[in-house]
């Protein structure tokens, strides 16, 4: 998570310099954003995260050479600190959900209004996930078998009780962390969260690197899967 008082500084990575240069223009006007670099393709996007270390990076999927997918899964391994939102043509579509698999934080539509960028890079950076709960279900039918911790089997059905692990696991949460998770899966901020049960938002941000310490997850796109495969939403 960055420091509230720094600007988040932002990777753009698209293979189209008109996009770059439209990104730019919105994000240069927010206060509090600062574009740091731009790449033209997913091996100038690593060298650009090793030498610039961006607070999020913004994504485009479909490049010449690397592309973005694999691009993400390079930088989630080396500089897990840089945020990455995938950046695709169509809601719900394969490089969506691969680049989640890979581990971003979310996914933005291309033609995203400039204020759905901003409040997705806002959120990315302060440790929440840009993505929707509808989406979250449709992830985890697509990949939910793939992904480390409870998912369900592939023949497993609705009614089955979550293996004995994933009970394990989730009985180490205190009340108030599982709170905080079904909030999670919910797709609710942490400023939201805070507003919901009362805590101010630093609490919330504890509670939820408990949460993700004792899951053992990678982050929080992977705790919202873990709800909803071990039926909490």
């Amino acid at each position: 998570m960055t420091d509230p008082a720094a600007p988040i500084r932002i990777l753009l990575v698209d293979d189209q310099q008109l996009i770059r240069l439209g990104m730019r223009l919105v994000l240069d006007a927010e206060e509090g954003l600062e574009v740091v670099g731009e790449a033209g393709d997913g091996y100038e996007a690593l060298a650009a995260v090793q030498r610039l270390r961006p607070d999020v990076v913004l994504m485009d999927v479909r490049m010449p050479g690397l592309d973005g997918i694999e691009a993400t899964r390079s930088i989630v391994a080396t500089n897990p600190a840089s945020r990455i939102i995938i950046l695709t043509t169509f809601d719900l579509d394969e490089y969506a959900f691969a680049g989640l698999n890979a581990g971003a934080s979310g996914f933005l539509l291309k033609d995203a209004r400039p204020a759905e960028l901003v409040s997705a890079i806002r959120a990315v950076a302060s440790g929440d996930a840009a993505v929707s709960p509808r989406v979250t279900r449709k992830l985890l039918e697509i990949f939910g078998p793939q992904l480390p911790g409870p998912a369900p089997t592939v023949d497993a059905s609705p009614s089955q009780a979550p293996d004995a692990a994933a009970q394990t696991l989730l009985a180490t949460l205190t009340e108030r962390e599982r709170e905080v998770l079904v909030a999670m899966a919910e797709g609710l901020t942490n400023t939201e969260i805070a507003g919901r049960l009362f805590l101010s938002e630093s609490t919330v941000k504890t509670h939820v690197g408990r949460v993700l310490m004792k899951l053992e997850l990678r982050d929080r796109v992977q705790a919202v899967i873990f709800a909803y495969s071990v039926g909490l939403v």
